[in-house]
């Protein structure tokens, strides 16, 4: 149970954070809907266990679910980097002139 509980907190984690990105316009398309690609193929790996092939879901839906939260994660900072850049060059535009 707390094994179940645990996915459920990862997978809502990881849909967050990718969500998240997908919003950020100030990257490229494909880096925008990287981390939901990674989240989707992790989905899909661990399906396989329905279909009785655990080796597959269990090698491989746990990293990718991981590399999704942090390339996530990546891109969220970046992004804060980005703006608090932006805001501090305008205040020193803002400033020089008086």
């Amino acid at each position: 149970m707390l094994a179940l509980a645990l996915l459920l907190v990862l997978f809502t984690l990881a849909l967050t954070c990718t969500l998240r990105v997908t919003r950020i316009r100030d990257i490229p398309t494909w880096r925008r809907y990287l981390p939901v690609a990674l989240l989707l193929a992790a989905a899909t790996a661990s399906l396989l266990r329905a279909f009785d092939v655990p080796e597959v879901a269990n090698t491989i839906a746990f990293p990718l679910n991981l590399a999704a939260i942090a390339l996530s994660q990546r891109e969220v900072a970046a992004q804060r980097t980005r703006e608090s850049r932006r805001a501090i060059g305008d205040r020193a535009t803002c400033t020089a002139g008086l």
